[in-house]
This record gives C-alpha cells, structure tokens and sequence, in this order.
C-alpha cells in the first residue's frame, strides 16, 4: 500500500510540474483576456516537458510595452484599457533565444473581441533595461518559440473566411545572430475542410 501511495504523489508531482514549464526551457504565462479565445497557431508552441526550466524575472509587459516608441498606436490602444476587469489580452513567455544570461521576453497582443493577434514582440535585457530586437505588428501574427528558435505564425484566410476559421497558416523560423534575428525557414500549410482537423499539407521554404 505505501509503494501504491508514494507512486502516485509521484505521479500528481510530476503533472504539476508540467503544467508549470514548457520545452526548450520555456517558461509562459496565458493570456489574460476572458473572451473565447480561437485555437493558438498549431506551430507556435513547443511540447511540454516536466523536467525543463527558466529562471526569470517576472516583468510588466503592458508598461514595456506602451512606454517603446516603436509599438504601434493601434497595438497602444489596444492596451490602454482591460478587456474585462483588470485583464489585458498579453501573452507573455520567457526563453532563452539571444544567448543572453537573462530570458528573452516574448511578448503576444491580441484583440479582445475575438483573440486576434495585433503585435509580437521579443526584447532582451540590456545594461538599460530591455530592448525591442524584433517586432511584429501585420495582424492575424503570434510569436513562440520552438527547439530555442524564435517561431512567428500568420493565419491565412480566403475570401469569405470567419475569424475564427482561417485557411491556412504561414510559419517563418527566426535565429539570433549578429545582433539581429534572421528569417532563415518558412513553410505554409493548408488547413483541410473537412472538418476533422487534419491538415492538408505543408509546403516547406527555405531563403
């Protein structure tokens, strides 16, 4: 009976513990928006592994956000006011994608009706504090990471699309070097109609 008890605290540890980090030592915090939100880019995100982990510090996105000349004027007003209550549509994930000691800071908007994203960005910790090394703000776009590369997905759709169903999706992968995050693979899929989630294909690219 004590080896059936201790098994199974182990086994509720290590659920929790995997429901705390992602893969590639990445660390996430969810969005803070209510509404329903649509499925997350199926590429953006890597597969959770419990025994991975980031030491970082928690920062205000929002106040980083709003305070960086470069963010756009729509993204700012976007975030002037919570969605509901006191919650932001900011989605937030620390990674290691400079090389730095300190996580990188990769930052999501969305919209609040409907959860599109408006504006992606990545900043690095400086002797200043952190600086914006890369941004993105041609919506439907969502930032993530995948085997330590920074990952940008951009839904597609055709003409008569809902929202909530787009075409398809385009995903380009970024590395860090020389200062600057260089585009360096892409593909598209094509998403299947129907109707049971399967994709049609995805056509590879490379620049």
């Amino acid at each position: 009976m004590a080896g059936t008890a201790l098994a199974g605290i182990a086994a509720i540890a290590l659920l929790l513990a995997g429901c705390e980090t992602t893969g590639d030592g990445v660390r996430s915090e969810g969005s803070a928006a209510d509404s329903p939100v649509p499925a997350r880019p199926r590429s953006a995100t890597p597969t959770p592994s419990p025994s991975s982990s980031v030491a970082y510090k928690k920062v205000d996105a929002r106040a980083l956000l709003r305070k960086d000349p470069a963010v756009g004027a729509e993204v700012k007003k976007t975030l002037a006011k919570p969605c509901t209550a006191d919650e932001y549509p900011i989605d937030v994930t620390y990674a290691s994608l400079t090389g730095d000691k300190a996580p990188d800071v990769i930052i999501n908007v969305m919209t609040c009706a409907d959860s599109v994203g408006i504006g992606s960005y990545v900043y690095r910790k400086g002797g200043k504090g952190y600086e914006n090394v890369f941004s993105n703000e041609q919506p439907p776009v969502y930032a993530g990471v995948n085997k330590g590369e920074l990952e940008i997905t951009k839904q597609t759709y055709g003409t008569g699309d809902a929202v909530c169903c787009p075409t398809g999706e385009d995903v380009m992968t970024y590395h860090w070097a020389k200062d600057r995050f260089k585009e360096y693979a892409r593909y598209h899929t094509d998403y299947s109609k129907t109707g049971d989630g399967t994709d049609t294909g995805a056509t590879p690219s490379e620049d």
